[in-house]
């Protein structure tokens, strides 16, 4: 993993000779946002090199308080009209400098984002899931992650696709493609390139594969560190649209696009102690480790979900028979609970299926550690194993829509323990501005049911 690491990571000598010679002249300055989007500059290398290497860069702080369409909203602490909307600074991470194959003579450093005199923006989602890793050290472990992300792919650009008002798209493929080879070669041009660009950028792909929505697909990469997989996903995700543009198409996240099956990120989670071996498995099955793990997952997982399903539309896929999941309930390999344990031994991890497409990586990962050690703290013990039908079993739900989460999410004492006041209120809040978005929203639904009838 560490060889196909290194092919499209770069360091600080590598850039300077690249730039110098002329095949770099451009580096990309991302940070995440709330919604999982990069967003940043884009700097000449030499600037990059000259300046910003060690004296970093600024950026607006509503860049962490505005909507999905870049709007300024009230209620968040850290950035308002009242407090002038000031900077905070862009910190390049040396760690993440990489290749970007998919535009010419350009490379991408992934940030921290600090205030002046240093100090975290702790409620910015990098600096989240740091926390939450800091916490896990402090325990003598560390987080390993993979992230599997499904999208649809259209045949109209973007444009167009705006154009339409997102009606009448021409889907990838007209039939379920999962697992065939046939209806994948349809668009292999497309996800041999996104896979090929993913390799380059140093992202270690492993395999793609059709899904069963209309022209849903699929591309993993291999597990890695968890900060490091979740600065993987948000280059993969920001990547896979720019290459799809670039080639005509239309691809998205969204959780639910139409009432068939929706887009999920199946979130891979497992431990390794200090000395880097796993510690899920023992030589008896599971150990006491992975059991407390888990049994925090299933205590706070209501109170989390609103970092695994951050968007109005994420609630639509938690839907019975969907291969989405409806019950806070776990298994063995199986697919109908929102918690499916697989692997053996050194691969033993935890499956979490409630993330839609559309989840910021760093959140949900905070969220799923800050759970597992609410159970390790405490010393939760495991409930049994589901074996059969989680849909139709009388176990928790998972929160139905976004007020429910919101709520959960702003009253729970395990995620203000472990995020802080700041980083719940300010989700909250986050939470409270998509909500009243949709109510002031008149839509298509409602025109149809309203305009004649009523």
């Amino acid at each position: 993993m560490e060889t196909a690491r290194a092919r499209g990571h770069l360091d600080l000598d590598m850039l300077r000779a690249e730039a110098e010679a002329g095949r770099i002249d451009t580096v990309l300055l991302a940070m995440t946002d709330m919604q999982g989007r990069l967003q940043g500059k884009r700097l000449t290398a030499d600037h990059f090199l000259e300046e910003v290497v060690q004296e970093n860069a600024e950026g607006c702080n509503y860049l962490l308080a505005v909507d999905v369409d870049m709007n300024t909203v009230e209620g968040y602490a850290m950035s308002s009209w009242a407090t002038g909307y000031g900077d905070f600074v862009f910190k390049p991470d040396l760690d993440t400098l990489r290749l970007t194959p998919w535009l010419e003579g350009t490379a991408l450093v992934t940030c921290d984002l600090v205030w002046e005199d240093g100090s975290p923006v702790v409620a910015s989602p990098r600096q989240v899931l740091k926390r939450q890793l800091e916490r896990l050290a402090e325990r003598g472990l560390a987080a390993f992650a993979g992230t599997e992300l499904e999208f649809m792919v259209f045949r109209d650009t973007y444009e167009e696709a705006w154009r339409k008002g997102y009606r009448d798209l021409e889907p990838a493929n007209y039939y379920n493609v999962d697992y065939s080879l046939m209806g994948t070669a349809r668009i292999e041009p497309l996800l041999r390139r996104i896979r090929n660009s993913m390799s380059g950028a140093g992202l270690v792909v492993e395999d793609a594969k059709g899904e069963c929505n209309y022209g849903q697909h699929e591309i993993n990469v291999r597990f890695d560190e968890a900060l490091a997989a979740a600065d993987g996903h948000s280059v993969y995700k920001n990547g896979a649209k720019e290459i799809a543009s670039q080639m005509g198409y239309a691809l998205t996240f969204m959780p639910k696009f139409n009432e068939l099956e929706g887009n999920s990120c199946h979130v891979h989670l497992s431990l390794q102690s200090r000395e880097g071996e796993p510690v899920f498995a023992d030589g008896h099955g599971h150990s006491e480790t992975f059991e407390r793990f888990l049994a925090g997952q299933l205590a706070v997982m209501r109170d989390m979900t609103l970092f695994f399903a951050p968007n109005i539309n994420s609630y639509k896929r938690y839907a019975k028979g969907s291969f989405a999941p409806t019950a806070v309930a776990w298994g063995p390999d199986n697919r109908t609970c929102s918690l499916r344990v697989i692997g053996h031994g050194k691969s033993l991890r935890i499956e979490n299926r409630a993330p839609g497409g559309d989840v910021n990586p760093y959140l949900a990962l905070a969220a799923m550690i800050a759970a597992g050690i609410h159970g390790l703290d405490n010393e939760l013990p495991l409930e049994d194993a589901v074996r059969g039908n989680a849909y139709e079993m009388d176990k928790p739900q998972l929160p139905s829509n976004m007020y429910e989460a919101r709520d959960l999410f702003a009253n729970s004492a395990v995620a203000r323990e472990a995020f802080g006041d700041e980083v719940v209120d300010h989700y909250t809040n986050m939470a409270q501005v998509e909500i009243e978005a949709l109510e002031a929203a008149v839509t298509d639904w409602e025109r149809y049911r309203n305009f004649e009838r009523l």
